[in-house]
């Protein structure tokens, strides 16, 4: 009796200790949760330089690393600091009368009078879409305006986070393999199971990582390329914007094009116009249509409406690390199902005996089950 009191208060005090510890840690979940997919996904890289320079650990990891911050980190915060700029730039723009959302949404109007009828036989108000569609337009040149106010005052907070994620990414590829193993000890699901869900986590992150940012490049460079070849201002700022909005599956970069292609319609630009939807038709959505179920869908195993639907909640629960969290809740939650249904389903009531194959559990003599995961 004694001995079960202790081994209850010493589990009790270990969750405890470990719910303290995951508060203590919450602050640092987003540095955390990127050092963890840096090292998944140049895990592979690490192989090739271990190959290459022989078990050095520690000059393995830094190599890595440095591949890392040269390929990916770097380009990154350019990409951004260049897109918070010309934000900045639009609405200083927008408040000095230079750039009327509204005009825009007008000429639309006026040159395709039959939106405004169309709308009208569902009982929706064309002037409170415009309303809308203009807070909307400016409420994103604002954020992005407050995004770069906020960083430029919280400079040491901003590269304190880096500093933290890169820090944490070394140790992460140095030690990930001890520390899988370590997790695998502790946990008491079974080493089987857990392996099976740990190579589910990387699998999943390093797809949905890896697939979505590509995803997003392509589009992103395909949508600027375009409008910079039509004339139309603010190429890389749209461009950077299609990439991110690119991270909706099925919807992505039409945000963007769609609305310019109406507005260049109305404006008279028809070539133009016929340019940008057939570009955006066959080039842009095709890459999202065809590449998505490719480096998503095929790796993580998940349809493709799982993907979208668990994207769209992940981004929605989790912010912008939501399209990575999203699919990879999707596929655990897939995962543990699976495991429960080959393991206490119907089919884990028969067991298999040598050369009769399947028989059932009651006529088995040693009453075992092979649960086999």
């Amino acid at each position: 009796m004694y001995a079960k009191l202790e081994t209850r208060t010493f589990l009790a005090m270990l969750v405890g200790v470990s719910l303290a510890f995951f508060l203590l840690m919450k602050p640092f979940f987003g540095p955390i949760f990127w050092a963890v997919a840096i090292a998944l996904i140049f895990h592979p890289v690490q192989n090739l330089v271990a190959k290459w320079l022989g078990p050095r650990p520690n000059v393995n990891a830094l190599v890595t690393l440095t591949v890392c911050m040269v390929i990916v980190i770097i380009p990154v915060l350019l990409l951004v600091t260049s897109l918070i700029a010309q934000g900045v730039e639009l609405y200083q723009q927008i408040q000095s009368g230079e750039i009327r959302p509204g005009e825009y949404i007008d000429r639309v109007n006026q040159s395709f009078p039959a939106i405004q009828s169309f709308l009208a036989q569902f009982d929706i108000n064309f002037g409170e879409i415009r309303d809308k569609a203009v807070s909307l337009f400016v409420g994103g040149s604002q954020f992005m305006a407050k995004q770069a106010l906020g960083i430029g005052q919280n400079t040491f907070q901003f590269f304190m986070g880096l500093a933290l994620m890169v820090y944490l990414a070394f140790f992460l590829l140095r030690d990930g393999h001890q520390l899988v193993e370590l997790l695998i000890r502790a946990l008491p699901l079974g080493d089987e199971r857990e392996r099976l869900l740990f190579a589910k986590f990387a699998e999943v992150t390093r797809a949905t990582v890896k697939g979505n940012l590509l995803i997003a490049i392509i589009q992103g460079a395909l949508g600027g390329l375009i409008f910079w070849i039509l004339g139309i201002s603010g190429a890389l700022l749209w461009g950077v914007v299609m990439a991110i909005v690119s991270l909706l599956p099925a919807i992505g970069a039409a945000i963007v094009w769609v609305p310019v292609a109406i507005y260049l319609a109305a404006v008279g630009q028809l070539v133009s116009a016929a340019v940008l939807t057939i570009f955006g038709v066959l080039v842009i959505g095709l890459a999202d249509n065809l590449l998505r179920p490719v480096f998503v869908g095929r790796d993580t195993k998940l349809p493709d409406y799982i993907v979208l639907l668990s994207t769209l909640g992940g981004i929605v629960m989790f912010g912008v690390n939501g399209f990575v969290m999203g699919p990879l809740v999707a596929a655990l939650f897939m995962a543990f199902w699976g495991i429960f249904i080959r393991e206490f389903g119907h089919e884990a009531q028969t067991v298999r005996h040598p050369g009769t194959g399947p028989m059932p559990e009651d006529e088995n003599p040693s009453g075992r089950v092979d649960r086999k995961v």
